[in-house]
């Protein structure tokens, strides 16, 4: 019998409730499915016997303390998940258990065997033999993105509180919205989380430590045209979506997300519309070198502005907003909070992977307001959509890691 009994229980209640965020919106939390959710676990955190559990009014984070038990002064720590999902289908969501995996088996997720999850498509169920993994049942997304983290740190505030025996200093619970929409940690209140460093507890398979993200930038391009009939569009017409298509074009072709890995930089078009008239492209920028970064940003303009000289007037309108920034930028200055999660990870026998994040988290943002916030994994994997699974043992696994960094803290 684990050690950790309502784990798993935590886990498959919080994923049943739908919280995904909104983009469009203009309130924190983005819906009000987030904020509902935010108070049963208010409530729950104040059962357990966790202190001053509040929700702060700026960042929508539900705010908890675990005063410390030790004499001798050691360094705060705070934990930090999000409660929102990814914009996938998250109604309904009837997790799906398979006991003892054979690392091997095709997974029926539906009854009729459309969506199944095949070691063939997805190798890392390799590394799962034995495991109780929980999928989806094909219709919706899991919410294991950070529904997991989110339980795993529940789970760690009650068990230390459940055994005074064991010695801590001050930890601090920071629940939060909107992750999933780039701008939960944008509101983040750094005052009202008193500690030394943080974790995210955010990351996916088993023995992710992230301290290495990338540098991230949103692009929107606006596009004027000139319509008329196309019979008679000869020197007059000027096609807002064949501007479109020359934009991108003119980019580097092997800067592109399927054609980078590593530490490779990328433009990413995920969305372009409009008619001969307006059109309009949404692009992400992302690099972990931060001056290669602030050529790519260079980049996009300089091609809008020749392009537009070209034409005699501004038919491209670019706004770039950076979003957020490596955090090893911060962190190399000092890497207690790293090398105490991979004291943590090795005690244990896992294996800490520390390869860049090709991504960020809230940890970027939080780091650079203060508090130094590398990732550590929470366990999913096919984050996102309907083939999303995690692993039972890998979950306690992520609970242990919270509970050695806290012994090791109090050393």
């Amino acid at each position: 019998m684990t050690k950790y009994e309502k784990l798993i229980p935590r886990f498959l209640t919080y994923v049943q409730t739908e919280t995904r965020s909104d983009e469009t919106a203009t309130t924190t939390p983005s819906t009000e499915s987030q904020a509902k959710f935010a108070k049963s676990l208010e409530t729950e955190l104040t059962e357990i016997g966790v202190s001053d559990v509040h929700i702060n009014s700026q960042s929508g984070y539900v705010i908890g303390t675990l005063p410390s038990n030790v004499e001798k002064e050691v360094p705060s720590i705070g934990f930090i998940s999000h409660i929102d999902t990814a914009d996938f289908n998250a109604e309904g969501i009837n997790p799906q258990i398979v006991e003892n995996y054979d690392g091997k088996s095709i997974i029926k997720l539906d009854k009729e065997g459309e969506f199944v999850l095949d070691p063939k498509v997805f190798p890392n169920l390799k590394n799962y033999v034995g495991d109780t993994l929980i999928t989806t049942d094909g219709t919706t997304l899991l919410g294991a993105d950070d529904k997991s983290g989110v339980a795993e740190i529940v789970t760690f505030a009650d068990y230390l509180i459940s055994h005074p025996e064991v010695k801590h200093g001050k930890i601090m619970i920071g629940l939060g919205p909107d992750e999933e929409i780039g701008t939960g940690a944008d509101h983040f209140d750094v005052s009202d989380f008193a500690v030394d460093m943080a974790y995210t507890v955010d990351g996916g398979p088993l023995g992710q430590l992230e301290f290495e993200t990338f540098n991230a930038a949103d692009a929107r391009v606006s596009i004027t045209g000139t319509n008329v009939h196309p019979g008679e569009a000869k020197d007059t017409m000027v096609n807002a979506l064949q501007i479109a298509i020359d934009f991108h074009n003119q980019l580097p072709e092997n800067q592109r997300p399927e054609k980078t890995e590593g530490r490779e930089g990328f433009f990413h078009l995920h969305k372009l519309e409009g008619t001969v008239d307006q059109a309009s492209m949404g692009y992400i920028i992302r690099d972990h070198d931060s001056k290669k970064f602030e050529a790519q940003k260079a980049l996009f303009k300089d091609v809008a502005d020749k392009m537009n000289q070209a034409y005699g007037s501004e038919r491209i309108k670019v706004v770039v907003k950076d979003q957020y920034y490596n955090m090893r930028e911060i962190l190399e200055k000092d890497m207690t909070v790293v090398t105490l999660a991979e004291s943590a990870m090795k005690e244990l026998g896992i294996t800490p992977d520390t390869d860049p994040v090709r991504g960020g988290t809230d940890g970027s943002k939080i780091s650079f307001m203060g508090i130094p916030t590398p990732n550590l994994f929470a366990g999913g994997e096919n984050m996102h959509g309907r083939f999303e699974y995690v692993s039972e043992q890998t979950m306690e696994k992520a609970t242990d890691v919270l509970l050695k960094i806290n012994e090791i803290n109090c050393r």
